[in-house]
């Protein structure tokens, strides 16, 4: 099961059955992302997402308010998955360089899995409202900050040499180079592999 963000953005429903919510939704999410990678989100229309999902638009709108709402529930999927695979490599027996090692490691493989909807993110994140694309930016925020928290460790054990200023700096570095493996992906899978990427 996908787990949940937090802080998250109220999204409307008629269904006072959480586990339900979470279950249609989570078909939604599934339907739009094939429909928002393949046409687009403004092109694509909630009969359409209803359709994939297998229900109809008057059930569709039973779990959320409008289409953008949907894009946010995507948003929030793509962010859900990519902070699970990271957390993934938070051990508290490893050394800071190891989990390091591994948590960028996990990271570029998500992104590499994910690669149209990181792309997705960029191009459509601006269609949101402000009050959801704040929580989506959030959490951005907060996969960044899971390589400040490993950086900080690595700078108190002495194995890393940054200035304590330069941590944040170089946590958004590692989010862009994986973001960097979506945008130059027509080059870069040409010369390099994904291992041979990560190492270097």
């Amino acid at each position: 099961m996908t787990p949940k963000l937090q802080p998250m953005k109220n999204v409307p429903t008629m269904v006072k059955d959480t586990s339900l919510v979470e279950k249609r939704r989570r078909q939604i999410v599934d339907a739009a992302i094939k429909l928002f990678v393949r046409k687009g989100f403004h092109p694509t229309t909630t009969r359409e997402i209803a359709r994939m999902a297998g229900m109809s638009i008057g059930s569709l709108y039973e779990y959320i308010g409008s289409k953008e709402d949907v894009l946010y529930l995507v948003c929030e999927a793509i962010h859900a998955e990519m902070e699970s695979k990271v957390r993934q490599a938070l051990d508290e027996d490893s050394t800071a360089r190891e989990t390091l090692v591994n948590a960028i490691s996990n990271y570029f493989q998500v992104c590499d899995r994910m690669q149209d909807l990181i792309l997705l993110i960029y191009q459509e994140s601006n269609s949101l409202e402000h009050e959801a694309l704040r929580y989506v930016l959030a959490n951005d925020e907060r996969i960044t900050g899971i390589f400040e928290g490993i950086l900080s460790q690595g700078l108190k054990d002495g194995i890393l040499f940054l200035k304590e200023n330069e941590v944040k700096l170089m946590a958004h570095n590692i989010i862009v180079l994986g973001h960097m493996w979506t945008f130059r992906r027509w080059f870069l899978k040409r010369a390099f592999s994904l291992d041979d990427f990560t190492r270097i």
